[in-house]
């Protein structure tokens, strides 16, 4: 997906440091972080009822914090609606103890209709309380140029041999823009997730094995069975291995989250339909992009269209290892949690202006490679629970697919276990009233978007 107002910033010169200053200032910045309750889309470019990203409908809205002193403090458990105004940094605050890892990934979306540069983004770090960095984390629209979601994280790890950044005490959340010139002062709003991750019960090892399966698959084949995709992590699309079919509009970014236990690999493909004309070429078009259960990027790829159909893969990835964190680089680094695995498919507007603005005929094609295995031995559980497979409970399923080959570890153990509903029955009832309930859910987004630009005073 790529390698996040004016008068706002007027208003906070004016009353950013006193106390009644800062009231006045959370509710201008809530106002433009919220074009409606936690929850709401905020709309694409291109077409005004496309829904760029839905926020988690819990999410609490926050203001950021132009300085350290105000800053608000992240509760791990909680998700946060928030917005980065202007060129400045803002700051988030973390209390952190000597032992839990910490992980805060921040999905930033473009104002709709913004023109981009492919350098616009991101930029988050974690700094402790005397600016020593812990972790830093850049991503950009990339080449399409397009206003869509991107997500960026930070981390406080408690890693061997690793010196700074090991202590209890406060951190802070850095996030600004990237400089490249364009859509100064413009508000882009924020999603951010907090994950504190409990330590091992006992030391563990610290090598990276170098050995592991880098054969190509064989295609995934079998009958599609339709999975509408979700508009945002906090509603990504459950999925197994299998075959997977929706459709996707011009400026839509779909969401599916896929359960991978330790030890096991994740490939996934997505086929794009062909149009009914041909009228160029665009590129980047399709976007396929890989994240982990914290939601930190992993890998992602990227096709031209020209009218015709394409398909493109993710890159071979490793097993999913506890051990991974102390890889030099990623993809490896990042696959460090058992837990659900997040794909997002991403079609650039610009299709739109070559080819019609659809809907297009997508397949996603996923494939868990290997057993699952036994987990490293947590002492307790992520916050919020489940996020990380810690061996200590719970239970997660997804539904699997129909496919030929039937699999080889369609989607782990324990609380990894995968429930086939891909069949006949109860199963496909359950994937109809799922379907129908997203198409729905996505018709009165849309109706409530056209209504308040219609209506905007209402």
């Amino acid at each position: 997906m790529g390698r996040r107002t004016g008068w706002v910033t007027a208003l906070r010169e004016v009353v950013a440091r006193t106390a009644v200053g800062r009231v006045v200032a959370v509710a201008a910045v809530l106002c433009v972080a919220s074009s409606g309750l936690p929850g709401t889309v905020a709309a694409a470019a291109g077409a005004a009822d496309v829904p760029a990203y839905a926020f988690d409908r819990d999410a609490r809205a926050i203001a950021a914090a132009e300085g350290t002193t105000d800053a608000v403090r992240l509760e791990p458990g909680t998700t946060y609606r928030s917005a980065l105004a202007g060129r400045g940094k803002v700051f988030y605050r973390l209390e952190l103890d000597d032992a839990s890892n910490a992980y805060v990934s921040v999905t930033a979306v473009p104002r709709a209709g913004a023109t981009l540069a492919s350098g616009d983004g991101v930029k988050v770090s974690v700094q402790n309380a005397d600016s020593g960095s812990c972790s830093y984390d850049t991503v950009t629209v990339g080449a399409s140029r397009d206003p869509h979601p991107i997500t960026a994280w930070g981390a406080r790890e408690i890693l061997v041999g690793k010196g700074l950044c090991q202590e209890a005490g406060t951190y802070f959340l850095v996030v600004e823009r990237t400089e490249t010139g364009t859509e100064a002062g413009q508000p882009w709003e924020l999603e951010l997730a907090p994950v504190s991750e409990p330590p091992l019960a006992g030391a563990g090892a610290t090598s990276v094995p170098e050995a592991w399966n880098s054969a190509t698959p064989a295609p995934l084949v079998g009958e599609p069975v339709d999975r509408p995709g979700g508009e945002g992590f906090s509603g990504a699309a459950a999925v197994g291995q299998g075959v997977w079919r929706d459709e996707i509009v011009p400026g839509q970014t779909l969401f599916y989250k896929v359960p991978v236990g330790w030890g096991q690999q994740l490939y996934a493909t997505v086929d794009l339909d062909s149009a009914n004309t041909d009228s160029g070429f665009v590129v980047p078009a399709l976007d396929l992009t890989a994240y982990n259960p914290v939601r930190a990027e992993i890998a992602d790829t990227s096709i031209g269209y020209g009218g015709t159909q394409k398909s493109t893969s993710l890159p071979l990835l490793p097993p999913v290892r506890y051990v991974n964190r102390y890889a030099p680089t990623d993809p490896t680094q990042s696959l460090r949690f058992a837990g659900f695995h997040y794909l997002s498919v991403y079609l650039s507007a610009r299709v739109a202006e070559r080819f019609g603005d659809g809907p297009y005929g997508m397949r996603l094609r996923v494939r868990i490679g290997g057993a699952a295995q036994a987990g490293p031995g947590y002492e307790g559980r992520s916050v919020p629970s489940g996020v990380v497979d810690t061996g200590t409970g719970g239970g997660r399923s997804a539904p699997a697919g129909g496919t030929a080959d039937g699999g080889d570890g369609a989607g782990g153990a324990g609380a990894m276990t995968v429930v086939a509903v891909g069949g006949i029955g109860t199963g496909s009832a359950l994937l109809l009233v799922l379907g129908v309930w997203t198409v729905t859910a996505r018709r009165r987004a849309s109706a409530q978007i056209r209504a308040s630009a219609q209506n905007p005073t209402a």
